[in-house]
């Protein structure tokens, strides 16, 4: 992939730019090989390795998360680039290689609402006396732009404003926006008063009649909430649940939990005809949004009723709900796709001494996979796949598949 930006030094976030796609992919499954090797010992030669699920080299980020700088009349959209005297200037990547058109297109429109609407965007520039953090000048309203897009090119748009003071302006600007971009599904705002490095707050407007963005992914609609979590690779995520849904259905469980479900993407896409399935996530807003999609299943056909019948899905903290089942609640097979920092000790430790036969493990980070796997020496992996949901980074994801010695 050619990228100006990374070409001119502005931007260096694709840190394997220079390095071919097929070397990218190579290292990364040699890596997390020699991650879990240790872990695993002897063991570690009886892991079927399915070969990878490769993506599109650019244009295939669903969603943006950008910085908004400069001014009201001329905003750019992008991330901070260093400038002299330690301050922080914009450097606009609305053309950026990693997202498709659809998403690159509706950049316009919005620094024009940008300007419409007078938002002001936030200034982190510290003075050239004193370049602190503290010494920024905190001025401003507009932090950032987030713009997710679906397999159907439709817009989920969030503005990330320091408080509600702009929300009037917005609405009055809105019908301006969803002529100029008819594709706008959902435009919400969500307030960050905070000086510190969040990017979000908990408070969120939704603006539009509609709340959700619907995105399909072999025929099963999940329904995205402002504040929902999706994969920023929507092709490698489909061919994430097809492989999820295929192990499932060789082990056959009668019964599975989804911890750390999300929107319910694997827990929708392995639920059965007479298999009970439970998701939990924290995230009260993606419980609503896996709700939906259970309904909406439900009542599209006779098989969609018969799969869902034996669906639920709960907010609530997947560990806590793991340790404070009764034993004879608990599975065959349990499902966990937790962020970055895996799902530590104590959800490892209760699953290396529960019932379950089989737990499906989706990781995005293999260091902290390989540091689960100490801690459950009887599940084996018995397969396992990697996925290059991020190329042109170090970054990817990797499905296991443990079985219980």
């Amino acid at each position: 992939m050619q990228c100006h930006h990374y070409d001119a030094g502005r931007c260096r976030s694709c840190t394997l730019l220079e390095v071919a796609y097929p070397t990218q992919v190579a290292d990364k499954e040699r890596h997390v090989r020699e991650l879990l090797e240790p872990v695993l010992g002897e063991r570690a030669h009886d892991v079927a390795w399915l070969p990878p699920v490769t993506s599109a080299e650019g244009g295939f980020r669903n969603k943006a998360k950008m910085v908004v700088t400069g001014s009201v009349d001329a905003p750019v959209i992008g991330i901070l680039g260093a400038l002299p005297f330690g301050e922080a200037g914009g450097v606009d990547l609305t053309d950026c290689p990693l997202y498709p058109q659809v998403l690159q297109a509706a950049f316009g429109p919005l620094a024009a609402l940008i300007t419409r609407a007078r938002l002001e965007p936030y200034d982190l520039t510290p003075s050239r006396a004193r370049v602190t953090p503290r010494d920024a000048a905190r001025r401003g309203e507009l932090k950032h732009l987030l713009v997710t897009v679906s397999p159907a090119g439709e817009l989920l748009v969030r503005l990330v404003l320091r408080s509600q003071e702009p929300v009037a302006r917005l609405r009055k600007h809105l019908p301006w926006l969803q002529a100029e971009l008819p594709n706008l599904a959902v435009l919400s705002v969500n307030v960050q008063p905070e000086h510190k490095a969040v990017l979000e707050g908990e408070l969120e407007i939704v603006l539009t009649e509609r709340q959700t963005l619907p995105m399909t992914l072999d025929g099963i609609t999940l329904h995205l909430r402002p504040q929902s979590f999706f994969q920023t690779n929507t092709d490698v995520a489909a061919a994430l649940y097809r492989q999820a849904r295929e192990w499932v259905d060789d082990v056959a469980p009668a019964g599975l939990w989804d911890l750390y479900c999300g929107v319910g993407g694997f827990a929708l896409h392995c639920a059965a005809p007479g298999r009970s399935v439970t998701g939990i996530e924290l995230s009260a807003e993606a419980v609503a949004s896996a709700e939906v999609t259970r309904g909406e299943l439900a009542s599209a056909s006779r098989e969609g009723a018969a799969a869902m019948a034996g669906v639920r899905f709960a907010a609530g903290d997947a560990t806590a709900f793991a340790l404070g089942a009764s034993p004879d609640d608990v599975p065959e097979l349990v499902i966990v796709n937790p962020p970055r920092r895996g799902i530590g000790p104590e959800l490892a430790e209760w699953l290396e001494t529960s019932s379950a036969r089989w737990v499906l493990y989706s990781s995005c980070n293999a260091v902290t996979l390989a540091r689960d796997l100490e801690h459950m020496p009887s599940l084996r992996p018995a397969q396992a796949r990697l996925l290059d949901m991020f190329p042109q980074t170090r970054h990817y994801e990797v499905l296991t598949l443990l079985t219980r010695a």
